[in-house]
């Protein structure tokens, strides 16, 4: 599956649109990285457990959003776009949310 957050595929010509896909991701981040993280913030640095937590919402939508789209027939998918947000009661869990359109190249 290619994937790209660009509108075309250079020199692989758009066939057919599949339709628009997307994949969600809602995570907890605990208060053991809270607690760490606040270290970090007063001591400096970056907070790898946060990283980490980002990095698997992100990996978890963009395969849902793979999943799907090969569920349509679809063996690209263009115009990705990523989401992050906070939500829950204090911000403590992270959304992470992709979109694209399926297509066949």
């Amino acid at each position: 599956m290619i994937i790209t957050t660009t509108p075309t595929i250079e020199g692989h010509p758009i066939i057919e649109y599949k339709g628009i896909v997307t994949g969600e991701t809602i995570i907890g981040a605990n208060a053991f990285k809270d607690f760490l993280a606040g270290i970090r913030d007063i001591i400096g640095g970056r907070s790898g457990s946060y990283e980490k937590v980002l990095r698997e919402g992100k990996d978890t939508s963009i395969q849902e959003m793979i999943q799907r789209a090969e569920e349509l027939g679809a063996n690209a998918i263009v115009g990705i776009d990523l989401d992050y947000e906070t939500v829950g009661q204090g911000g403590s869990m992270l959304m992470v949310t992709c979109s694209g359109t399926a297509v066949r190249v």
